[in-house]
């Protein structure tokens, strides 16, 4: 009995490794997408390759070979139908779809709700999450293959941009980075932004800063100008 039980669990562990890499490998081939940018066909892939990898790990009843075997060819298929989805637009609708017009010209289309099997509750619900509550303020609403709703408010409802304001729309210096924390120099973040402690320390000193060590966080704007917070105890200590 107890050497049944020490080949069982060996040989569970083994099967549960084994499928945890062939797994991560496929993954890894098979590309990266947010869960939010998932089709109904990557979704469900992605549920069958874990219900395949479990089965593997978890079922002594399950012959090892045969499930990599099915668990690899179903990653192959998965990949095969990505590269023809690149290649062909039909085969792209084929299998993920395409967007669908719910709200044209600010009018609801009632076929294309009834095809897609929503009711107005939940086109609603969807505006809201757009931050819209009055379908009037829609020009149009196009219900994407991942199942997210993409809204073009009408141009009355528009948000006012820097351009129709004539505000300077110069691109930024910097991506606003951390280059202090808790009183070290980052230097790989100065690097980066190819600047020098000396920058920094001269930025510091404007602001009556003379060491680091009393730095808490300090941040490179898109400006180049340098925010700073300072510990508690430079802060009580500063005049």
């Amino acid at each position: 009995m107890e050497s049944f039980f020490h080949a069982n669990f060996w040989e569970m562990i083994l099967r549960t490794t084994l499928s945890f890499f062939v797994l991560l490998i496929l993954a890894r081939v098979l590309g990266k997408k947010q869960l939010g940018q998932l089709t109904f066909f990557h979704y469900i892939t992605g549920i069958t390759f874990g219900s395949i990898a479990a089965e593997i790990a978890s079922q002594t009843e399950t012959p090892f070979l045969d499930g990599m075997i099915s668990l690899i060819w179903w990653g192959a298929l998965t990949y095969f139908m990505t590269i023809i989805t690149i290649k062909s637009k039909k085969a792209r609708v084929l299998i993920d779809d395409k967007p669908t017009i719910l709200i044209q010209n600010g009018l609801i289309l009632e076929s294309a709700l009834r095809k897609n099997r929503l009711h107005m509750d939940e086109l609603t619900m969807m505006l809201r999450e757009q931050a819209i509550f009055s379908v009037q303020d829609v020009q149009y609403a196009l219900l994407e293959t991942t199942g997210k709703l993409s809204v073009l408010p009408k141009p009355s409802e528009q948000s006012a941009t820097k351009q129709d304001v004539k505000a300077d729309v110069t691109p930024p210096t910097y991506i606003p980075t951390e280059v202090a924390s808790d009183g070290q120099v980052i230097y790989e973040n100065l690097v980066e932004l190819e600047l020098t402690e000396d920058w920094l320390m001269k930025k510091l000193k404007k602001q009556n800063i003379q060491s680091v060590e009393d730095v808490f966080f300090a941040q490179v704007q898109a400006n180049g100008s340098l925010y700073v917070s300072l510990k508690d105890k430079a802060r009580r200590s500063s005049p």
